[in-house]
């Protein structure tokens, strides 16, 4: 991995860490690059039960790198003009399909498509100095990194289309209220809440957690019959599993279940 992306591994934890922090951990050719192959490299890895995603230094992610994205437009570069289907959205798919956990660590300020990988992300833990800003209209472009999708079910139609209109930031205690974030924390606590939320999770159920997020994102795209049937296939699945018969053991025994994952 480069130094651009960091990677660790705590107690079926993967931590990744964008790194660039001169930037404001924002989104170059390298780092987007480095980001999907970690998050796929995640997925694939069965010791790895839960991610945890943040920046370094001050801000979690200022989104694209305008100052490549300038430099490539002025030499008649085409690559900026695809790095929406090769980057961003390969970058999406692989948050939203983790069949794991995935919590999004926001100790700084949130921008752009750094914003929108927060909001694919299952839950969101921000430090009380954190801000967000779809930024996208300021440069006079419009929304990418799924925002259009996640944005709207995090917050509802009209307070997306006020953030992505106006671009206008939101700070983290008003984050919370609007249901954008899930939990605010002191100012530098955001790594540390997020890991201690996602060492939780890592010793769950890790079957279950990837059919509940299926379930979610197929409910929030189909009707009632079709989610439904997609719960009833998704319940069979999970009600074969080990976890599920520790889990019904445990309460029979009347003592804390020991999940594995499987």
């Amino acid at each position: 991995m480069t130094d651009v992306l960091l990677t660790e591994d705590t107690a079926g934890v993967r931590l990744l860490t964008l790194n660039r922090p001169e930037s404001f951990n924002s989104l170059n050719v390298e780092l987007k690059q480095a980001l999907i192959s970690a998050l796929r490299d995640a997925a694939a890895d069965d010791s790895v039960r839960a991610v945890v995603i943040t920046g370094a230094g001050k801000a979690f992610c200022a989104g694209q790198d305008l100052k490549e994205h300038v430099a490539l437009l002025e030499a008649d570069d085409p690559s900026p003009l695809k790095t929406v289907e090769e980057h961003y959205n390969p970058i999406i798919r692989a948050v939203t399909s983790m069949p794991k956990p995935v919590i999004a660590a926001v100790n700084g300020t949130a921008a752009g498509a750094g914003a929108s990988l927060a909001y694919a992300c299952d839950l969101r833990v921000a430090a009380s100095n954190a801000k967000f800003l779809m930024a996208f209209a300021n440069v006079g472009l419009s929304t990418d990194s799924g925002a259009s999708w996640t944005l709207p079910r995090l917050i509802g139609y009209g307070r997306a289309m006020e953030m992505l209109l106006l671009a206008e930031p939101v700070a983290a205690e008003e984050a919370l209220r609007i249901g954008m974030v899930n939990r605010v924390v002191g100012e530098g606590e955001a790594h540390g809440a997020a890991m201690e939320l996602a060492t939780r999770m890592a010793a769950g159920p890790t079957f279950a957690y990837a059919r509940i997020k299926e379930t979610a994102q197929a409910a929030a795209a189909e009707g009632l019959a079709e989610a439904l049937a997609v719960e009833a296939g998704a319940q069979a699945e999970a009600g074969a599993t080990a976890d599920h018969r520790e889990a019904v053991a445990a309460f029979v025994a009347k003592r804390t279940p020991n999940f594995t994952g499987r």
